[in-house]
Parts: structure tokens; C-alpha cells; sequence
């Protein structure tokens, strides 16, 4: 019964430490994946609306370290949302006149150091 209660015990604080450790990755760069997310919209928008290429294809146009951003697209009406599922989400909508046009931030407010 006591090398049960060591084993769950164990576990439990393995996972205490890594979803702590996961907190802190995301909030020490959740603002550098908002931007990423944006740029990632914009980029595939382009990519899928204004080059006609399919939305599978514009991972191509990425930069490196930008694997783990997922694309979807709305086509009826044309936007393209990148996410980092559970962490930061953005939407670009094509407009025929003005082009990728980004949704309304609401995410993370950027602070300017002095």
C-alpha cells in the first residue's frame, strides 16, 4: 500500500511541475505568439485568397518555428484563422478592395519599454 501511495504520489507531482513549467512557458510568451498567430493569418490569407493556392499549401510561407500554428479558413466568408490551440487565436478577413484585412485585437496589450 505505501509503494502505491509513492508511485501516485510521484506522479502527481510529475505533473504539478510540468503543467506549472507549461504555465510559465505560455505567459512568458504568450505576446510573441499573438504576434505570431497574426502573422501567420495575414501571411496564409494572402496566400489562400489573393494567390488562389490551397489553405494546406501556405505552411510553405511560414518561417522556421512557426510548426506549431494551426490554420483554418471560413470560406462562405473568407477568413483565415491561425491558432495556437488554447493559447492565442487570431482571424484575417479577405476583402476584394482592401485586402487581409485583420479582425479587432483583443488580446494581449503590448507595453513599450522606456
Amino acid at each position: 500500500m505505501n509503494a502505491r501511495r509513492l508511485i501516485l504520489g510521484s506522479l502527481l507531482a510529475m505533473v504539478l511541475v510540468v503543467a506549472g513549467g507549461s504555465y510559465a512557458w505560455v505567459r512568458g510568451h504568450r505576446a510573441q505568439l499573438e504576434l505570431g498567430v497574426g502573422y501567420a493569418a495575414r501571411v496564409a490569407c494572402g496566400c489562400r485568397y489573393v494567390s488562389g493556392r490551397p489553405l494546406g499549401d501556405c505552411h510553405k510561407d511560414f518561417e522556421p518555428g512557426m510548426e506549431p500554428i494551426r490554420l483554418s479558413e471560413d470560406p462562405a466568408t473568407r477568413t483565415v484563422t491561425a491558432s495556437v490551440p488554447l493559447i492565442a487565436r487570431r482571424s484575417v478577413r479577405y476583402d476584394p478592395v482592401l485586402g487581409c484585412q485583420p479582425e479587432r485585437f483583443a488580446g494581449t496589450p503590448l507595453v513599450v519599454p522606456h
